[in-house]
């Protein structure tokens, strides 16, 4: 009764364009509606990568989603993420170990939390399946704003800061030219793992 008085004063938003939602939701309809119609992408892999799904190009909602949880904070959204990333995801095949792409250390200092963990962590609440925050990554240049050639020729330096799963479910936000993907599939491969597979919210195309 009293969250339905305060929504009559202030109505709930939508956390990815703004508009009025349902009181007990996260999104406004028309938002789940498009995310959850959006189609995937599904290809092989960068080096490492047996497979890549995105479950979303990124436009629309699927990139309100993201910048929402990036740079607004709305860490609701990556139950969102999680949830049509989950349902992109084949039926069978899929490694049952949930591993977040690492963070840069000041990212997350700035930041104070990790989109990619954050979105792993709702997957595998989803799933049931086992988290691994195993990579560790080291002090580098971002990767968003930098043209391909330069993602690509200047890799993140990561590594396994821990134990890694015989197989892995690599989760991040947005693949892009797919180094970040790469790196992170060498680190896991150079410490034991024998198969990785990509999963994200969206593919910048």
């Amino acid at each position: 009764m009293i969250e339905q008085l305060i929504s009559l004063v202030a109505p709930p938003l939508c956390a990815s364009c703004g508009s009025a939602r349902p009181l007990a939701a996260i999104l406004c309809d028309r938002c789940h509606a498009d995310l959850a119609a959006a189609p995937r992408v599904i290809e092989l892999g960068p080096p490492g990568v047996e497979l890549a799904i995105a479950a979303s190009p990124f436009e629309g909602p699927a990139r309100l989603v993201v910048h929402g949880l990036k740079y607004a904070r709305r860490l609701s959204l990556a139950a969102v993420a999680a949830e049509v990333m989950v349902a992109a995801l084949p039926d069978r095949g899929v490694p049952e170990a949930v591993v977040p792409v690492p963070p840069g250390p000041w990212r997350w200092r700035w930041r104070g939390f990790d989109p990619a963990e954050e979105i792993a962590r709702a997957v595998a609440a989803l799933t049931g399946y086992g988290l691994w925050t195993c990579l560790g990554r080291a002090g580098g240049r971002r990767q968003v704003g930098r043209r391909r050639s330069q993602r690509l020729s200047d890799p993140p330096r990561v590594r396994a800061a821990a134990d890694v799963p015989g197989e892995a479910l690599l989760v991040d936000d947005v693949w892009t030219t797919g180094a970040t993907l790469s790196a992170c599939a060498r680190a896991l491969c150079d410490g034991g793992c024998r198969r990785v597979i990509a999963l994200t919210l969206a593919r910048a195309l």
